[in-house]
């Protein structure tokens, strides 16, 4: 799988986080959808299913559920290929599309046997259409979301599964050479430990996305991929169930995720990264190696900044030594020193200058091309650390601000735009060239220029 097709499977549940955070842009992955987490269901709000073609739900395998209608309304994104009178036409063309892909999987290898067993019965799911354009109006703040992600209950089972596949963990640590910690974190947030990995048919979601809406040959692809595993025998299809966009597993694979990164550990002859947990972890860590993982390093440090601090530092482009940043006055609040002052790094000040920092090493950035939100990579490196017995946070979060809505991010974009500041096209998300924008209209008022959206910028901004 290539770093946009893992990052585009990690946003559907990881659709986790993306925009909603001020973090990060999204993909498409995690049935326990973070995206769900910073806006109620990512999804638009249903109605009654229209009585056309292709509004009905699939059918889903053995313990499978059956999805809410379709709410027959035009996509958000405006893209010619989501509007409603596109996707019932494409639906009615549903399996004349499914069929058409025969040669393509033939020459994957894929036996006609397999093909008609496995296609039979498919319908298109259109309530994807919904989750693929969705556009929550309501977020959470980033500590929100570390409240909810890392939490004792999570922690005490996250130990738990330490203790009890030690002996896997530590043969992976040693042939991989990448920390157990951070593979028991991936593993307890994408899914808390195999409770939450998603009810959809992984064939039927990448058959429907597949066949209409806006990301056809992306899908095709994970939907031709689906289909060799099951020829291949690597898991059944009651396995392959999981979030709307195709991921699957305790550490939610994309189908092509899996078909660069799994290995049959145990050397049963199949690759289940579903119920065998040393396939699992052998296989979350050979994603993180072949990704550059940097073996006896850590993600990142919490960091205090000195009075004054020029926050226009806070950017990914400004990677500096971890030497350079404490001779900026730079320093971990406990006072200790950086042990190899020779890496670089980059810091992270996610709630703006009333929160904690973060110098985020090359693991963080490893962990990241998991899921290239900063909100879900800071998640997975300090469950990891409070996994390995550390503390928590030093510095506290600004928990008396909230969070904009995206009608008032809209907003903030249009009044940076009329200032000049803003030169994108307003969207209500929040990406790199809105924070840039909000940092030189604060440094240009003599704030902090941090890069947060507050409810009191948003104010200044209208003059108030």
């Amino acid at each position: 799988m290539t770093a946009t097709g893992n990052r585009l499977a990690r946003a559907a549940a990881a659709a986790l986080l993306g925009a909603t955070l001020q973090a990060g842009a999204a993909q498409a992955q995690t049935p326990f959808d973070v995206f769900n987490l910073f806006g109620g269901k990512n999804a638009a709000p249903a109605a009654p299913q229209p009585a056309n073609i292709g509004a009905q739900t699939p059918t889903a395998p053995p313990g499978g559920t059956a999805a809410p209608p379709w709410s027959g309304e035009d996509g958000a994104s405006g893209h010619p290929l989501m509007t409603a009178a596109a996707i019932r036409e494409a639906a009615a063309n549903f399996d004349a599309c499914v069929a058409s892909m025969w040669p393509d999987a033939q020459r994957r290898h894929i036996s006609r046997d397999s093909f008609e067993r496995y296609t039979a019965g498919l319908s298109p799911d259109l309530r994807l259409m919904d989750l693929m354009d969705s556009q929550p109006e309501f977020t959470k703040a980033i500590w929100e979301y570390l409240d909810i992600l890392v939490n004792d209950n999570r922690m005490a089972r996250g130990r738990e599964i330490l203790a009890q596949y030690k002996p896997q963990f530590d043969a992976v640590e040693r042939a991989y050479g990448v920390d157990r910690y951070i593979v028991a974190s991936i593993w307890g947030i994408e899914s808390n430990y195999s409770t939450q990995m998603g009810d959809r048919y992984v064939v039927n979601s990448t058959a429907t996305l597949a066949c209409v809406g806006r990301r056809q040959a992306y899908f095709k692809d994970e939907f031709l991929t689906a289909l060799e595993i099951l020829h291949r025998g690597d898991l059944r299809p009651e396995q392959l169930r999981g979030s709307w966009a195709g991921a699957f597993g305790p550490t939610q694979f994309m189908p092509t995720a899996f078909k660069r990164f799994a290995v049959d550990a145990d050397g049963d002859g199949r690759r289940d990264v579903v119920d065998n947990p040393y396939d699992l972890i052998a296989s979350t860590a050979n994603n993180l190696k072949k990704d550059g993982w940097q073996s006896g390093a850590t993600w990142g440090y919490e960091v205090v900044m000195p009075k004054g601090f020029n926050y226009m530092m806070a950017d990914r482009k400004q990677m500096l030594t971890l030497a350079q940043w404490d001779e900026m006055g730079v320093k971990r609040p406990n006072g200790q020193p950086f042990p190899r002052s020779a890496e670089k790094a980059y810091l992270l000040a996610p709630a703006g200058a009333e929160g904690p920092g973060f110098l985020m090493l090359t693991n963080f950035r490893v962990i990241m091309k998991y899921n290239p939100a900063e909100a879900y990579a800071l998640a997975i490196g300090h469950f990891a650390d409070r996994l390995r017995g550390g503390a928590p946070f030093v510095q506290p979060w600004p928990r008396h601000e909230r969070v904009l809505s995206r009608t008032e991010r809209l907003e903030l974009q249009q009044l940076l735009a009329q200032r000049g500041y803003y030169r994108g096209t307003p969207d209500g998300q929040f990406g790199s060239m809105t924070r840039e924008a909000l940092r030189n209209y604060q440094a240009s008022i003599g704030a902090p220029a941090d890069g947060f959206a507050t409810g009191e910028m948003l104010e200044r901004l209208r003059g108030r």
